[in-house]
């Protein structure tokens, strides 16, 4: 079975035929419950997320503040497993139709096995990976079978990317370029800042390839800011904060869905 790679670069063409940027939502696999985290991609989804990304947690989350650490934590305590990410892919994407990604470390799919990995998330109906830390240059063996599954392969610049690095970054990129908004990790800030523009900017020059920033974006505001130079807003510790600041899961339920229509009319008002 191939993946969803078409789907993906659809629904961002649409989004831009729309004049508008997509919202692209992000939440752990196995948080607060494998079956409870199949339920907040559901909610983020009817409240007006284009594209999910699914986390796949790790237990040395380089890229990741400490909420969604904290997330991470409790769905590794909750003994979830690569197949509960799969699963979670599956039941995603069956239940709402629209792109979901994994966002996972490279150490997990190297011990897991590329053609395993690959094969079953194209199985289960995924779009691609991002990978925000496999180099570029040792990435080969990965775009192979991701490519043979139809599946994307993401990759993450930074404001610190010199214009050369960035072109050999797109150049091996599919589905689209992950732009990281400023040097750091994940988390709600009170600004987006004037890097992230630059960066799409020169990360345009080098590519054809939808540029959605992520890092930061937590409000309508910011989501309408980004929106206005971005194709797309990336937007998960904010997803997550608000489930983990829920009294309990119904309710976390739908502070993601009210929070997902916040900002996907922030994006629709670039």
């Amino acid at each position: 079975m191939s993946g969803n790679i078409e789907l993906l670069n659809t629904t961002l063409a649409v989004a831009k035929a729309a004049d508008r940027a997509a919202l692209i939502a992000y939440l752990p696999a196995g948080f607060p419950t494998v079956d409870g985290g199949i339920e907040a991609v559901k909610a983020v989804v009817a409240g007006g997320a284009d594209v999910v990304e699914v986390g796949l947690p790790h237990s040395d989350p380089v890229l990741d503040g400490p909420v969604i650490q904290t997330a991470d934590d409790i769905a590794l305590r909750g003994g979830v497993r690569i197949a509960d990410v799969m699963r979670t892919v599956r039941e995603a994407y069956e239940a709402t139709g629209v792109p979901i990604l994994v966002m996972t470390y490279w150490n997990p799919i190297d011990r897991y096995g590329v053609e395993r990995f690959t094969a079953e998330l194209a199985e289960a109906g995924g779009a691609g990976c991002i990978l925000p830390d496999l180099p570029v240059q040792e990435s080969a063996l990965w775009r192979e079978h991701a490519d043979k599954h139809g599946l994307a392969t993401v990759f993450v610049v930074a404001p610190s990317s010199q214009d050369a690095r960035l072109a050999t970054i797109t150049a091996a990129g599919s589905g689209f370029v992950y732009a990281a908004s400023l040097m750091g990790v994940t988390g709600t800030r009170a600004s987006v800042g004037a890097q992230a523009q630059e960066l799409v900017g020169r990360t345009r020059a080098t590519t054809d390839l939808p540029v959605c920033v992520g890092l930061g974006v937590s409000n309508a505001a910011q989501a309408a800011e980004v929106a206005g130079f971005a194709d797309g807003v990336i937007v998960g510790s904010a997803f997550v904060k608000a489930m983990l600041d829920a009294p309990d899961e119904a309710a976390g339920l739908a502070a993601v869905r009210s929070l997902a229509g916040e900002l996907a009319e922030g994006v629709r008002k670039r």
